[in-house]
């Protein structure tokens, strides 16, 4: 069905952060209802049943899916805490995994997997494997890799297993990280579960966020999607090098705009809510390595397979072949988590690729280079990841890289001006400005007692300026859903 799977059509019905019903009902009624109330554990219940009536809002069916994630995790970590056996605990843990693990390998992986089998059941004229159609519950991916980093904590003892079966599934479901994170380990929360500050301060930068990620998605990320799903969608013969590196550029904004606007409305909204969320970004594009890339990007995921993966597999504390083959290891299980498909795989590999090189002997090079160097070395090998990332198929992204690489092309056909207009480049420029720490100097500026008042009332325009544009876009009925609820 192409780049928009069929399992997240009814989006187009779900209750998204840049839909009028959350901005206008849902969020006013909760946040209502929550300074209402004075005590954390009615606070609490409060924010479950909003959660769970948010899920269930685009996911009627399949709400049973992260209830049963939530109870099992639930009982088995205290089960983990209570038995002074350790082989008895190593039981319950491994008995986790596999139920997790299981979930999101039916739901996300069976028919990935069914699909290769049958090839090769067909080529040996063997009877092929009949999965029918499986529907993908929403943000499964998340709350699946939430839940097994708390029994995980239990077990290691960084956390105690939690008791109260509604804070549990507070941490789980709660609605700004439950679709597309950031991904939040328990150890990291626990003690906002049971108290947590709240000032007038904390809410205002809430919304300052949730307006700042806001802006992204509806100013920046959906205007250049128009040009990236046009050129995308374009048959292979008639791609020409100018409107391939087009489409790989604006997907390149998109993408990062897309996902860090969200992440920045999920900080935004736990602020609102007393909660402080894990950072998810950090300029990734201002990069000066692949490591400092991945150390920037999705950040919550990056730490989450370092501490999970990395280092039980060795981490650096092996010989450097070992180095690298956990590192292909990580980036393998990393482009399977983003999507069950080859090209996923391949972009997880092309990236782990790049790390174990940069640990083995390029990162030595790179160091010595011109610093721009640096930034264009990086710039050029996200660029063409995100082809990878992009593609339908391994034959798109080939196809892709021979027009970049000039090696196809009809210019008369599709000229670069069929997609570059005066907005779309007006955006470009927004976007490369926005992509650099430049706002960090801002900030600083903004902190100088001299200049504080004048910056301050100028930002508030700007916020309600930015908000009001939004939902102008909101308004004008362009649909584009967030890319990473399809993971």
């Amino acid at each position: 069905m192409g780049y928009h799977e069929a399992s997240f059509l009814f989006l187009h019905d779900g209750m998204l952060f840049t839909s009028c019903i959350f901005l206008f009902l849902f969020l006013p009624a909760v946040l209502a209802g929550y300074y209402l109330l004075r005590s954390t554990p009615l606070r609490n219940l409060l924010l479950t049943l909003a959660s769970l009536f948010f899920y269930t809002w685009g996911e009627v069916g399949y709400c049973w899916v992260m209830l049963a994630v939530i109870a099992f995790n639930y009982a088995t970590a205290i089960l983990i805490e209570d038995t002074g056996n350790r082989r008895r605990q190593q039981l319950l843990l491994a008995s986790t995994v596999v139920f997790d693990l299981g979930m999101l390998g039916w739901f996300k992986y069976a028919g990935f997997f069914a699909g290769n089998a049958n090839v090769l059941l067909h080529g040996l004229q063997m009877p092929t494997l009949e999965i029918g159609s499986i529907h993908l519950p929403l943000g499964i991916s998340f709350f699946v890799f939430h839940s097994l980093s708390y029994v995980v904590d239990v077990y290691r003892k960084v956390a105690h297993a939690q008791r109260n079966p509604f804070n549990m599934a507070l941490y789980i479901s709660l609605f700004p990280q439950l679709i597309a994170g950031p991904i939040v380990r328990y150890h990291d929360i626990c003690d906002q579960l049971t108290a947590r500050s709240h000032s007038v301060e904390k809410f205002a930068e809430g919304i300052r966020r949730f307006v700042i990620g806001l802006s992204k998605k509806m100013l920046i990320a959906n205007l250049l999607a128009v040009p990236a799903d046009k050129i995308f969608a374009l048959p292979s013969t008639e791609l020409n090098a100018g409107v391939a590196w087009l489409g790989a550029l604006a997907y390149t904004f998109q993408i990062y705009f897309d996902f860090s606007g969200y992440s920045d409305m999920a900080v935004g909204l736990g602020l609102m809510f007393g909660f402080k969320l894990p950072e998810n970004f950090n300029y990734p594009y201002a990069a000066c390595s692949m490591r400092d890339f991945w150390q920037r990007w999705h950040i919550s995921l990056s730490n989450w397979f370092r501490d999970y993966l990395y280092i039980p597999l060795g981490g650096n504390r092996v010989p450097p072949w070992r180095v690298c083959t956990n590192l292909l290891t990580v980036f393998f299980l990393c482009g399977l988590w983003h999507g069950a498909s080859w090209q996923f795989i391949a972009w997880g590999l092309y990236h782990g690729s790049f790390l174990g090189a940069e640990r083995l002997f390029l990162g030595r090079v790179i160091e010595s280079w011109w610093k721009p160097i640096q930034h264009a070395y990086v710039a050029m090998a996200v660029i063409l990841g995100w082809v990878l990332f992009r593609s339908a198929s391994l034959e798109q992204a080939g196809a892709f890289y021979r027009a970049m690489l000039g090696f196809a092309g009809q210019p008369a056909l599709h000229p670069v001006s069929l997609y570059l207009n005066n907005e779309i480049v007006f955006i470009f420029a927004l976007a490369l400005i926005a992509c650099l720490p430049i706002s960090s100097y801002v900030t600083a500026a903004a902190g100088r007692p001299k200049r504080r008042v004048p910056i301050l009332a100028f930002g508030t325009a700007c916020y309600l300026a930015l908000f009001a544009f939004s939902i102008c876009e909101i308004a004008a009925g362009t649909y584009n859903p967030f890319i990473y609820f399809r993971f």
